[in-house]
């Protein structure tokens, strides 16, 4: 049972569309009790810092997301919410990951939101995986010796980063076709 956690306004339908696709059963819920009986976790895509740590704040999750041991994938958002700082809103993130989180600079040939395919060369672990994936983002992560994953977007980036039960990724697997939902079908399989 896979535990989609409800923070508002993120985007649910494509995520959980993807997991029923891949045979997996799930629910979506903002309740710690509930959260309980999942055997993984997927915090999805689309909102603002502030916003969602607010919410997950509000309901207890922010501890309860620490804590549980749980496998947790945390998408776009979900990701950026794991790491120490986001400069949206100069918000406090659960500080899973160490890092910032920064907001890309435009420029002429890379307009800022980072949005479409782009390459995402994994470690080991994936590697079988490297090739182009779906982004939908304004904010980063540099690389750091917890990425696992990078893409490059004027410069390079942390487009997965992994420690113990978490992992985050910037891509929408979701979203990214046949390798996407390989990517998925394996995190929720291991």
């Amino acid at each position: 049972m896979i535990g989609v956690v409800d923070y508002g306004g993120a985007n649910h339908a494509s995520v959980v569309n993807a997991v029923d696709n891949l045979g997996f059963d799930y629910f979506i819920s903002d309740n710690k009790k509930s959260l309980d009986d999942a055997e993984k976790i997927i915090l999805p895509g689309v909102g603002a810092a502030p916003n969602v740590m607010q919410q997950l704040q509000n309901k207890g999750l922010d501890t309860y997301l620490k804590l549980t041991g749980k496998p947790i994938l945390g998408i776009c958002i979900g990701m950026q919410i794991m790491y120490e700082t986001s400069s949206e809103g100069n918000t406090d993130g659960l500080s899973i990951f160490d890092g910032k989180v920064k907001k890309f600079e435009p420029r002429t040939d890379k307009p800022v939101p980072h949005m479409g395919w782009n390459e995402v060369r994994f470690d080991k672990t994936y590697s079988d995986l490297n090739g182009y994936y779906y982004f939908a983002n304004s904010y980063y992560a540099d690389v750091s010796e917890q990425t696992t994953a990078i893409s490059s977007y004027g410069d390079k980036f942390s487009a997965m980063t992994s420690i113990k039960n978490f992992t985050g990724v910037q891509f929408h697997p979701e979203k990214s076709g046949s390798l996407g939902y390989q990517f998925l079908q394996r995190f929720l399989s291991s």
